[in-house]
């Protein structure tokens, strides 16, 4: 099964864009957005600027990514979609090295387009998970892109790193010039190992192709037409909120890892290491989610990540020293790319036929507006009580909340598939 051409093919996609989210998102845009094209203006502003930009960038996503996934259904055009995309996000990638200092207005708008390519790209290769695998191979497949994806983000991200911290080892002038090169080089990569896909992932046409103009006009109207309807899908709308908020509790803990760190006094190097140790210990947890998911089902499988996910936030509460956090970054990652990889496979059970895209459109869309309630819910708890340590712990209530409305979803699938 994960030696067919076109799943392989179709996983590599992760192993390609996941250089994206790495050492551009997680990495080195931010640190370089606020050193290098904002050198000299106060931290506070710098930082208005990054919340602008990445704010945008999500909201317009979250606007698109249904709209996109509508017009991709109607035209049989997701693998072109996908390529078309990619390369508008290689490029924009690429060009981030040509900026110069100070120039964050270029800078920002260029990651604006970038994260466009990439959240676009997720939307088409989710959506494709249907044509390459049958309904009982999902949850593996779905692990095996997650795994591929941990591994090849990571490896880039840790070549990169290395590029910063000796520079002059790669013939480079300084640690500014290793940036502005791994830039090009995840576009590179990201193009490169999207290739597979674009030439041997075939879509499996559940209607009648149309020209790209009656795509989007019928697509569009085939979006508000399933908006409005949505109440018929009443398991798919139970489980995209419970998606939403234990979704939300994951975004959380990777995004408020690093900042919680600094506020115990480890060090900033020590936090980038567990980082890396994170990508590599999901690399292989990933696969073996995939095997569980095909043994006792994803939703199953997703329970058990949810309950390791709530272990690990109460564990974090009381870590005291670097070794803690380092044990706490090996036990997020067992769970990290599981969760991901079955609830996509979980949500492609749900998806009615021909509207793959369309419905992984609004899949994303909860992505995107998931790490919202989180980090408000950190900084308020954090305010109000001025201890780190709870605010940490009240994420805890995200994956309760949605490991709840995760049984109702269940339960209401099943009368569904009973009626």
């Amino acid at each position: 099964m994960l030696r067919r051409r076109p799943v392989v093919a179709w996983a590599f996609y992760d192993w390609a864009n996941s250089a994206f989210a790495t050492t551009v998102m997680a990495g080195f845009f931010p640190v370089f957005f606020k050193q290098y094209w904002n050198a000299g203006v106060v931290a506070t502003e710098s930082t208005f600027r990054l919340g602008v930009t990445s704010g945008v960038a999500s909201l317009l996503v979250a606007i698109m990514a249904p709209i996109l996934g509508a017009i991709a259904d109607r035209s049989s055009s997701r693998v072109r979609m996908l390529m078309m995309v990619t390369v508008l996000g290689c490029a924009s990638t690429a060009g981030l090295a040509l900026v110069g200092e100070g120039h964050w207005p270029a800078a920002a708008a260029l990651y604006l387009v970038a994260s466009l390519g990439f959240w676009g790209g997720i939307v088409f290769n989710d959506s494709l998970l249907l044509h390459v695998a049958e309904p009982e191979e999902y949850d593996l497949v779905s692990g095996y892109g997650y795994a591929l994806g941990y591994l090849g983000g990571g490896l880039l991200f840790a070549i990169n790193v290395l590029m910063t911290l000796q520079p002059q080892w790669f013939g480079l002038a300084d640690a500014s010039a290793a940036v502005r090169v791994s830039f090009v080089m995840v576009g590179a990569w990201w193009f490169v190992f999207a290739l597979p896909c674009a030439f041997l992932v075939r879509e499996r046409k559940s209607a009648p192709s149309v020209p790209p103009a009656e795509a989007i006009r019928l697509g569009l109207r085939e979006l508000g037409q399933t908006i409005r309807e949505l109440r018929r899908y009443r398991p798919i709308v139970l489980f995209l909120a419970a998606y939403w908020l234990y979704i939300d509790g994951v975004n959380t803990v990777i995004k408020m890892a690093v900042d919680y760190g600094l506020s115990l006094g480890f060090a900033a190097s020590n936090l980038v290491a567990a980082l890396l140790l994170t990508q590599f210990v999901a690399f292989p947890a990933a696969l073996a989610f995939g095997w569980l998911g095909r043994r006792i089902g994803a939703r199953k499988g997703i329970f058990i990540a949810l309950t390791v996910y709530v272990g690990a936030t109460v564990y974090a509460y009381f870590i005291e020293g670097v070794r803690d956090f380092f044990v706490l970054a090996v036990v997020v990652g067992l769970v990290q790319g599981g969760i991901q990889s079955l609830s996509r496979s979980y949500f492609g059970r749900l998806v009615p036929e021909g509207k793959s895209s369309e419905f992984f459109g609004f899949y994303n869309m909860m992505g995107k507006f998931a790490a919202v309630i989180g980090p408000l819910l950190t900084g308020i708890v954090a305010r109000v009580t001025g201890d780190p340590r709870l605010s940490i712990l009240s994420i805890v209530l995200l994956f309760i909340a949605g490991g709840a409305l995760l049984v109702v979803a269940s339960r209401s699938e099943r009368r569904s598939t009973s009626a």
